[in-house]
C-alpha cells in the first residue's frame, strides 16, 4: 500500500502479538510493509523468532528497539527511564542495542530506532553524559552499517534539532511521530516537521490529543481523530520532500487492528 508515493505499513508492537500473528494481521489488512520491533530476535535465545521474520514476505522499512526498564505510567517516570538514561541499566542496554543492530544489518535493513530518552540540556552534566553514550551507539550503528533513527516527542522540535546538530553524526536520523508532539506537549506537529525535515527518515502515523493538565500524558487516539490533521500533514511532507515510509502506530484502545483499518482507509481517501 502507498499514500500518495509513500510506502505504508504498520508498527508490528502494536498487534501485540508473534510474528506469525503479525503476519495474519499484515495479510489481512493488505499490508507489506513494517517497522519491526526487534528485541525478541536479539541474541541466541532470539534465533527461532529471526528466522520466522526472515520466512515472511515483508519489506521492514526500519526495525525498532525498546528498552526494559522503560515506564512510560507517567511523564515523570519515562523521565528517569527512558531510553539511554538510567546509569544502572546503561551497559544491558548497550548490549541491546548492539545485539538489535546486529539483527537489523542481518535483515538487510536500513535504519534502527529508538527513544533515546530525555535529554535536558539544562543540566550539563547529564546532557554531556547522554551524548556520549548516544555518539556510542551511533558509532556501533556505523560500524554495523545502519541508521540510528531518533523517535520524537520528549524534546520540542529546536531543541533535538540543535542537539543532532551539535552531534553531527552521518549515521544518525530522525523517526518521526507527529502524536508524540502532542502527547508530550512538545510543540506543533507541523512545524516541528519543518524544522527536523533535514534528518527524519521515517515516520509514524499515529494520532493525540493535548492534554489540558500540564505534567500530564495527553490522549493517543485512532488517526483522524486528533489534533495532527491528516490534510495539512501530508501536505508538509511533500513540501519538505520527505521521501521515506510510514507505518501506523496504535498503541492504545482495544481495537487496534480495527483503528489500524480506519488510518488504512484515511490515508486511502486522502492519498
Amino acid at each position: 500500500m502507498k499514500c500518495k508515493n509513500w510506502p505504508v505499513g504498520v508498527c508490528s508492537w502494536s498487534l501485540q502479538t508473534d510474528v506469525a500473528g503479525v503476519a495474519k494481521v499484515m495479510k489481512d489488512l493488505g499490508l507489506e510493509h513494517v517497522h519491526l520491533g526487534v528485541g525478541d530476535a536479539v541474541g541466541e535465545a532470539g534465533r527461532a523468532v529471526l528466522d520466522a521474520i526472515k520466512a515472511q514476505n515483508w519489506t521492514i522499512t526500519s526495525t525498532m528497539i525498546g528498552f526494559p526498564q522503560e515506564d512510560y505510567s507517567t511523564l515523570d517516570t519515562i523521565k528517569v527511564t527512558g531510553g539511554i538514561v538510567p546509569d544502572d541499566t546503561w551497559q544491558a542496554n548497550r548490549d541491546l542495542f548492539v545485539g538489535a543492530a546486529k539483527v537489523t544489518a542481518d535483515l538487510g535493513v536500513k535504519y534502527l530506532s529508538m527513544h533515546a530518552g530525555f535529554i535536558d540540556e539544562s543540566d550539563k552534566a547529564h546532557a554531556a553524559k547522554i551524548t556520549d553514550r548516544l555518539k556510542t551507539l551511533a558509532d556501533m550503528a556505523a560500524d554495523a552499517g545502519v541508521i540510528l533513527l531518533f523517535e520524537t516527542g520528549q524534546e520540542s522540535a529546536t531543541e533535538l534539532a540543535q542537539f543532532l546538530e551539535t552531534l553531527d553524526h552521518k549515521s544518525v536520523g530522525v523517526n518521526f511521530d507527529p502524536a508524540n508532539m502532542i502527547l508530550y506537549d512538545k510543540g506543533n506537529p507541523i512545524e516541528a516537521i519543518r524544522t527536523l525535515a533535514p534528518w527524519v527518515r521515517h515516520l509514524h502515523v499515529k494520532d493525540a490529543t493535548r492534554t489540558k493538565e500540564p505534567g500530564t500524558w495527553g490522549a493517543e487516539v485512532p488517526w483522524g481523530d486528533g489534533e495532527v490533521g491528516i490534510a495539512d500533514f501530508l501536505k508538509v511532507l511533500e513540501e519538505v520532500g520527505f521521501d521515506g515510509a510510514m507505518a501506523i502506530e496504535r498503541e492504545a484502545g482495544d481495537d487496534r487492528a480495527g483503528d489500524i483499518k480506519v488510518a488504512i482507509e484515511r490515508l486511502n481517501a486522502a492519498g
